[in-house]
């Protein structure tokens, strides 16, 4: 009995540094994760992520650190490559069956950390223009100019090129029109100029211009465009008013309307 209370002891004795050690690995571990965590929540609320996917993501990374910090701790009493190794195939047999669900969660991730888009910006992606209600962590919610509601994958979202239209403060505005021929080139080029200026919105800069671009059987095709600030009007409002203003202009100066006024892609 006494030999084997000295074996005890002595196993204890020669187990207390790598209890030390296990301990403050852990205790390592659970700081790190907590400052970790706290760090990307800062982050994501300061870029105004939505609150609830903070908090989650924050807590995913927080015990995935402690997690790999307790595996790392009793590394120091046994081998947990076995343990680890039929973790590992279990995970890939599941992560297999949940490859879909995986790719948008992740493309999630990476939408809310990057942001080429927020809540209320409008896009366009895919085949889709709007305006963006809700990013979650699976898929994105936009609401069509034409009110449908649209919910997309966030690995189709991340996939394909997005254009946003909210962070272009300034837009170009294109007219195509045709003017009969006879008519003075330029007279025709100075009434549209000053016609874009009545704009609402316009700027000056860059500055608009108005380029003749072929010759049709019976006129003469031009492109008239100028800028717009995105923060006063929309493209397409800017477009009706200086249709409007080419009307007014050219009745007011007694210039022949322009004629086969061609839909623009905008």
């Amino acid at each position: 009995m006494q030999e084997y209370f000295s074996t005890l002891a002595a196993q204890t004795a020669a187990s207390i540094p790598n209890i030390i050690t296990a301990f403050f690995i852990f205790l390592v571990s659970l700081y790190f994760a907590r400052w970790l965590s706290n760090l990307v929540e800062r982050v994501l609320l300061r870029r105004e992520a939505a609150s609830n996917v903070t908090h989650l993501l924050a807590d995913i990374l927080r015990w995935t650190i402690i997690v790999f910090g307790a595996i790392t701790a009793l590394q120091r009493f046994f081998n947990v490559t076995a343990f680890l190794t039929g973790l590992g195939i279990l995970g890939f047999t599941i992560g297999f069956a949940l490859q879909s669900i995986t790719q948008n969660f992740v493309s999630g991730i990476i939408l809310l950390i990057q942001q080429p888009f927020k809540t209320g910006d409008e896009i366009g992606v895919l085949a889709y223009e709007g305006v963006v209600l809700e990013i979650n962590l699976r898929t994105t919610e936009l609401q069509s100019l034409d009110g449908r509601i649209v919910i997309l994958p966030n690995a189709e979202v991340l996939a394909h090129p997005i254009v946003n239209y909210t962070r272009a403060n300034r837009r170009r505005v294109d007219l195509t029109m045709a003017v009969p021929h006879g008519k003075d080139p330029e007279k025709i080029r100075t009434a549209l100029l000053d016609a874009m200026k009545d704009v609402p919105g316009y700027v000056p800069a860059p500055a608009p211009q108005v380029t003749f671009t072929n010759f049709g059987i019976s006129s003469i095709e031009l492109l008239a465009y100028f800028w717009v600030d995105t923060s006063l009007t929309t493209v397409r409002l800017a477009k009706d008013a200086g249709l409007l203003g080419v009307k007014k202009t050219f009745a007011a100066r007694k210039l022949s309307i322009p004629s086969s006024i061609a839909k623009v892609k905008e």
